[in-house]
């Protein structure tokens, strides 16, 4: 290479030679209006070249310095990088590991690094909530959420702490800027979701599932919709807003025929409108036609109020003749017959009950019937019996769906959270309890 230059080089000097002697003239250079030079021209050629060279030197130079810089930033910014990555590694080991302080000193590392690594404080803020620090882990959050503000995991992780510092509307105003970019972020909408519940604000959900719903045509998530507006009927209700009450439960009847809470709620709705007799005869007709248990049970408290126990006996009776066989009719009926005093028949009703062990609740009916006849051996043995049982002719609910038991009836199960799953706790309903699910 270096003698192809130096070939070059001669020529160059041997063509210049040969124009040197074909052209001797001089040219007139002026610098000033008063001070010119005479020059050869090829004295010209050679200046202009030289300069020309000069220049694209000064030029090659400066692209090569620069692209030398580039490079050795490049190279600095690489080792940064492993070396960030290197920690952030470490970092991840010690927390699966549970070594939080080996985790916590790799991460600040990491920031005295990169002070701005957003990865290395949405850690720190993980380990912070994990110390109960609540508001160093929101320090954290909010440096990262300044480093990126459109980050989702950010703003999710800005959501859980302020939850856990009962901030829940902040908390919301986080979700709610990861809707506007993202509307269909499925993560947001369930975590919104969730704080809406705990706030109560049943016309909100209802909005936010009908969303939801257009994303995942679930059957689980149009039931939510409807409990949703039980939910907005039953605090309607409470609240004495009859009239929107009324439409709530009418819709979520439409909805879902069997959902039992909404056709106590409308019949609620009416014994408060002081129309006792319209509600009885629209649990009555609901009970023919659906044959719910928990729909007698609340008709029977109505008939009984008004003084029309005889109605509620013939509803009992043209029940059993369509069921002769069915043992929980025959067990409800007794109860009423004990509660009306009309011992005799209650006694004969329980007597025609199969495998009467299933229904405990009949040990104390048949141990009130014999003490009120003066036969104490055999109440004391009834009520022996019944021991285990807390509250005399109380029968407990449970939820059909997770086996939780509780004495009051209520539309929704406070453990599970699904809606029209209480049924009375009878002939081994649930058969899952709190200490087995423990």
């Amino acid at each position: 290479m270096g003698k192809l230059i130096t070939l070059i080089f001669i020529l160059f000097l041997g063509l210049i030679a040969y124009f040197a002697v074909l052209n001797r003239e001089t040219v007139t250079v002026l610098v000033t209006n008063n001070l010119a030079y005479e020059i050869p021209k090829i004295a010209l050629v050679l200046i202009s070249a030289t300069a020309g060279a000069l220049l694209m030197l000064i030029i090659y130079t400066i692209r090569d310095t620069r692209r030398l810089i580039d490079n050795i930033q490049a190279q600095k910014r690489q080792k940064k990088q492993e070396k960030v990555q290197a920690l952030y590694s470490r970092s991840l080991g010690a927390i699966y590991a549970g070594k939080t302080e080996v985790a916590t000193d790799a991460l600040k590392d990491i920031l005295k690094e990169d002070p701005m690594n957003v990865q290395a404080l949405l850690r720190l803020g993980e380990l912070a909530l994990k110390e109960k620090d609540n508001k160093q882990a929101l320090d954290y959050f909010k440096r990262a959420l300044s480093s990126d503000p459109e980050n989702v995991e950010t703003l999710l992780s800005l959501v859980k702490v302020k939850e856990l510092m009962d901030e829940h509307e902040e908390a919301l105003t986080y979700i709610d800027e990861i809707l506007e970019n993202d509307p269909q972020n499925i993560t947001a909408l369930y975590r919104k979701r969730e704080i809406l519940e705990r706030l109560a604000r049943w016309d909100d959900l209802i909005y936010l599932q009908k969303g939801i719903i257009k994303q995942s045509n679930d059957e689980n998530e149009q039931q939510m919709l409807v409990g949703y507006k039980y939910e907005y009927g039953r605090e309607s209700l409470e609240a004495g807003e009859l009239e929107k009450a009324k439409k709530a439960f009418r819709n979520v009847i439409k909805l879902d025929k069997d959902f039992i809470p909404a056709h106590l709620g409308l019949a609620e709705v009416m014994v408060q409108e002081e129309n006792t007799e319209e509600a009885i005869n629209y649990l009555e007709k609901t009970y023919r036609q659906y044959k719910f248990m928990i729909v007698l049970a609340r008709l029977e408290d109505l008939l009984l109020n008004i003084g029309e126990p005889s109605r509620l006996i013939r509803l009992y009776k043209d029940s059993l003749a369509e069921k002769p066989s069915d043992n929980v009719l025959k067990f409800f009926l007794a109860k009423l017959y004990y509660r009306l005093e009309m011992l005799d028949d209650a006694l004969e009703i329980i007597q025609g009950i199969e495998n009467p062990a299933a229904f405990p609740e009949i040990a104390k009916i048949k141990g009130g019937i014999y003490l009120k006849r003066g036969q104490a051996e055999k109440a004391v043995e009834e009520f022996g019996s019944a021991l285990n049982l807390k509250m005399t002719l109380r029968i407990p609910y449970c939820c059909l769906k997770c086996g939780h038991t509780f004495e009051q009836w209520t539309g929704r199960c406070s453990s599970c959270g699904r809606w029209n799953t209480y049924y009375f706790n009878i002939h081994k309903t649930c058969r899952a309890t709190d200490a087995e699910r423990e």
